[in-house]
This record gives structure tokens, C-alpha cells and sequence, in this order.
């Protein structure tokens, strides 16, 4: 029985691009599955986890606000505001570094917890992360603030992607999980706001970090009220732990909750049909550590780990470090506070998002990515032509600067997250996406601190070229490498895909 199903999975992968562009192809026995749901059922399942992503995003954009209020001997409200490069640095990537110990025990603990607990937990952290910063007494309080949100930040950018994917109704679930990139970037747009109107305020800092708590808050209490994701349960019970009838019962209840009224009458034989397609891409087995490279997995982790290490060598942090001074030199009046220039690009990459959300399921991932970071390649050669031939042309740089935040925004930035979320087979799906997890936020560590020796050695403009050589690689990554997955169901992916 299973080599029969192996061998028909090994015929899968042999299907035509054709095949895979119409994605009701009958999958077994002929029998092709049809997804009815409730647009109104589907929002809290993705509005809760998505909250996850506006508190990351909020906590980028209000810290830019905090490092300069935290600084200031007249506003910071503390005795301790002197505070070194060194410390100043910590405050600033101490959530970075939570994050990265957060991707780790992902790893570990995922699978065992449920995307639902994984959540919760992170809200938790989410919520003691924000207090401890705000409140804190002395600078050590301070920072280990900032690891605890990190963590969370950790686990819900593990958790959030998977569980939206696993609950969200085929025919969307390309724009929901964008729409959590959209929910980042929104995080941003807040964090700047935020800084803006707290910035001139004795202990401002304070207030930044402190109103993330109640979003944290309604994160945890939707999280605890929403259903563990079906296909988790599914999996756990195909896998000996629980009864079957018991279970695919209590995954029947979950989806009718998730897909609403109008999915009750086919809740059971969507139940039905995961559980067919569980069997046939052989979930049986509980996954062994050493199966994440071989087969399957290690095609999808070459897939969602390029995707999102290219996401960041690609220079992203530091263009957007470059921004201020770019508006400035072309004479924006604007460019001159920080907080107004960060408000502007959080408006555009905020547009840019929306537009993606709006086509990634009518256009399909590749295009989108192909597309967008052909834009981030020319822009990246624009930037080194300013930075070395054209600095009397600051019009140049402008254009360049927003040429890659809207190219980013329509590639690499939601279509990174959805692509990780979607490719890994379910039975090795929390371990493979940590790692892919693990891999954005260490790179990103890498491109933020590698940054200014590099400039110093080489100069802006050799260093952006760079960039744009690596943005040539990475489309060639995309080219012959990533697979299209719009329209077709996480059990197809794995069947006929990978």
C-alpha cells in the first residue's frame, strides 16, 4: 500500500506546467475537492495570528522613535541615558537576537505545541516583552525586554504564516497570507506614528513600547478563542497520537468554525479528503530529524530558505538606512525629521503591499517575484550610478530609493512569507519553515552589521552594485528554482510539486 502511494507521488512530480496552472486537477481516485466558505468566517482566523506580524512591524518602526527620545538628556525621563554605541545597538537588535533564539525553539517545540498554542504563547511573550521595556528601571531591564518581545516576535513569524495556510480556504490563501506582510508594514506605519507623537515627551520611549501591550493582549484572548488549525490535528492523529473518529469529529467542528455556516454541509467531506491526501503523500511517519534534508523537505528548504535569504542579502535594511539622507540631498524639507521621511515610505511600502495582496492570487507567486525583483536589480544599479557617477543628479537616488521599496513590496516582502508557509510538507512543516525563519532573521543580522565595514572598505557605490549582483542571482533563483503554487491546495503542493 505505501509503495503503491510512493510511486504514484514519484509520477506526481512529473506533471506539466500545464497541469499545475489548472489547479482542479483530481488529485486521488479522481476526486477533485471543491472549497465553499464564508468570507465574514474568514477573517478572525487570519485577523488574530496576523496581529503577530503588526506587533513585529510596530516594534521596527517605534523603536527608530525610541532610540531618539531614549538618548536625550532633557526627554529620556532616566539617569541612564548616556549610553554607549554598543548599547544603544543592543536596544535596537535585542529584539532581532529574540528573535533568532525564538526561530530556534520553534524548532523544538512546534510541532508538539499546535500552531494555536504556539501563538498563544507568543502573545504572551509579546505582552511581558512590552511591559518590561516600557517599565523598566535600569538598562539591563531594558534588554531583557527586548529578548522577551524578540522571542515572540520568533515564534509568531514561525506560527502565524503556518497557521493562516493551514486554516485560509484555497482560493485565498495567497492574498491572506500576503495580507500579513500588509499587517507588518501597517505595524511599521503605527510604530513611526507612534514615535512621532510620544517623541517629545519626557520618558516618550515609555509610551512607544508600552502601546503594543493591549494589541498583545487581543492577540492572546483571539488566539485562545480560535480553533487549533484541522490539518494539525489530522496529521497528529494519522500519526497514532489520539483516537481517528474522535478526532476527525473535533476537525469536522474546527472547519465548520473557520469556513462558517455555509461550509457545514461539506465540513466532512473536506475532512475526508485531507485525510486521503494525508495518506497519499505518506504522513504516517513522525518526521526524524535527519529527513529535513533529503527528499521532499530538502527541495522545499532550498526553496523557502533562498527565498528568504535573498529577501535580505539583497540589501533591504540598508537602503531604507540610507532613506533620510537620500530625501534630504534632493531637498525634501520633510527629509530633515526622521520620524515624517519614515512615514512617507511606511505610506508607500503600505500601497505597494495592498497591490500585491490584491494580485498574488489572480497573477500567481512567480510573476509577482520575477517582476519585483527585477525592479529591486535596476534600482540597486541606480543607487551605485548616484553613489558614484551621478551625485549631482540626487533625482537619481530618489527614484532608485522608490523604485526598491515598491518593487520589494510586491516581491520579496509578502511573497517571501507566503512561499515558506506553503511549500513544506505538512508532517516536517513546523521544523523546515523554523529554519527558514531562522535563516531571514540571521541574515538580516548579518547584511545589519556587515554593513558599515563593508562601506568603509569599498565605498557606497561598490557596495550597492553588489547588492544588485546578488539581486541578479536571486532572480535566477526565482527563474529555475521556485515553483508556481497559486490555486492549488497545501496537499496538491506537496504532490505535485515537490
Amino acid at each position: 500500500m505505501a509503495s503503491g502511494a510512493n510511486s504514484d507521488t514519484l509520477l506526481a512530480r512529473d506533471v506539466t506546467s500545464s497541469e499545475i496552472e489548472n489547479p482542479r486537477q483530481p488529485l486521488i481516485n479522481g476526486v477533485t475537492s471543491s472549497e465553499s466558505y464564508s468570507a465574514t468566517a474568514a477573517i478572525l482566523p487570519f485577523l488574530f495570528p496576523a496581529l503577530g506580524g503588526l506587533l513585529y512591524g510596530y516594534d521596527i518602526g517605534a523603536t527608530s522613535g525610541a532610540k531618539i527620545s531614549l538618548q536625550s538628556s532633557s526627554l529620556s525621563g532616566t539617569t541612564w541615558y548616556n549610553l554607549s554605541s554598543l548599547e544603544i545597538g543592543l536596544v535596537v537588535s535585542g529584539s532581532l537576537y529574540g528573535a533568532l533564539i525564538g526561530s530556534v525553539l520553534a524548532f523544538t517545540i512546534a510541532d508538539f505545541l499546535g500552531r494555536r498554542r504556539e501563538l498563544i504563547i507568543s502573545a504572551v511573550l509579546y505582552f511581558v516583552g512590552a511591559l518590561l521595556t516600557a517599565l523598566a528601571p535600569n538598562f539591563p531591564v531594558m534588554v531583557i525586554g527586548r529578548f522577551v518581545f524578540g522571542t515572540g516576535i520568533g515564534l509568531a513569524m514561525h506560527a502565524a504564516p503556518m497557521y493562516i495556510a493551514e486554516t485560509s480556504p484555497t482560493q485565498i490563501r495567497g492574498r491572506l497570507i500576503s495580507l500579513k506582510e500588509f499587517f507588518i508594514v501597517f505595524g511599521m506605519l503605527l510604530g513611526y506614528i507612534s514615535g512621532s507623537i510620544y517623541v517629545n515627551l519626557i520618558g516618550g520611549w515609555r509610551y512607544m513600547y508600552a502601546t503594543s501591550a493591549p494589541i498583545c493582549l487581543i492577540m492572546g484572548i483571539g488566539m485562545w478563542w480560535l480553533p487549533p488549525s484541522p490539518r494539525w490535528l489530522l496529521l497528529c492523529t494519522i500519526q497514532g497520537k489520539g483516537s481517528l473518529p474522535h478526532v476527525r469529529e473535533v476537525a469536522i467542528t474546527c472547519l465548520c468554525r473557520l469556513r462558517g455556516v455555509a461550509f457545514s454541509s461539506s465540513a466532512s467531506e473536506q475532512v475526508d479528503l485531507i485525510l486521503d491526501e494525508l495518506s497519499y503523500v505518506d504522513q504516517e511517519k513522525q518526521a526524524a530529524f535527519s529527513e529535513i534534508f533529503q527528499g521532499k523537505c530538502l527541495k522545499a528548504l532550498i526553496i523557502g530558505a533562498g527565498l528568504v535569504f535573498f529577501q535580505q542579502v539583497t540589501g533591504q535594511p540598508s537602503v531604507l538606512y540610507y532613506a533620510a539622507t537620500i530625501l534630504q540631498s534632493a531637498g525634501f524639507s520633510a527629509a530633515s525629521d526622521a520620524t515624517r521621511v519614515s512615514i512617507l515610505l511606511g505610506l508607500l511600502k503600505l500601497i505597494m503591499t495592498g497591490v500585491a495582496v490584491l494580485v498574488v492570487d489572480r497573477l500567481g507567486r512567480r510573476p509577482l517575484l520575477i517582476g519585483g525583483v527585477s525592479g529591486i536589480a535596476i534600482s540597486l544599479f541606480l543607487l551605485s550610478s548616484y553613489y558614484t557617477l551621478l551625485k549631482a543628479l540626487p533625482a537619481v537616488a530618489v527614484i532608485a530609493l522608490l523604485l526598491y521599496v515598491g518593487c520589494y513590496q510586491l516581491s520579496f516582502g509578502p511573497i517571501g512569507w507566503l512561499m515558506i508557509s506553503e511549500i513544506f510538507p505538512l508532517r516536517l512543516r513546523g521544523r523546515g519553515l523554523s529554519i527558514a525563519v531562522l535563516v531571514n532573521f540571521a541574515s538580516n543580522a548579518l547584511v545589519t552589521f556587515a554593513f558599515s565595514p563593508l562601506e568603509t572598505l569599498v565605498g557606497t557605490g561598490v557596495l550597492f552594485a553588489g547588492f544588485g549582483v546578488i539581486a541578479i542571482a536571486s532572480l535566477l533563483f526565482i527563474f529555475f528554482i521556485v515553483p508556481e503554487t497559486k490555486g492549488l491546495t497545501l496537499e496538491e503542493i506537496e504532490a505535485k510539486i515537490l
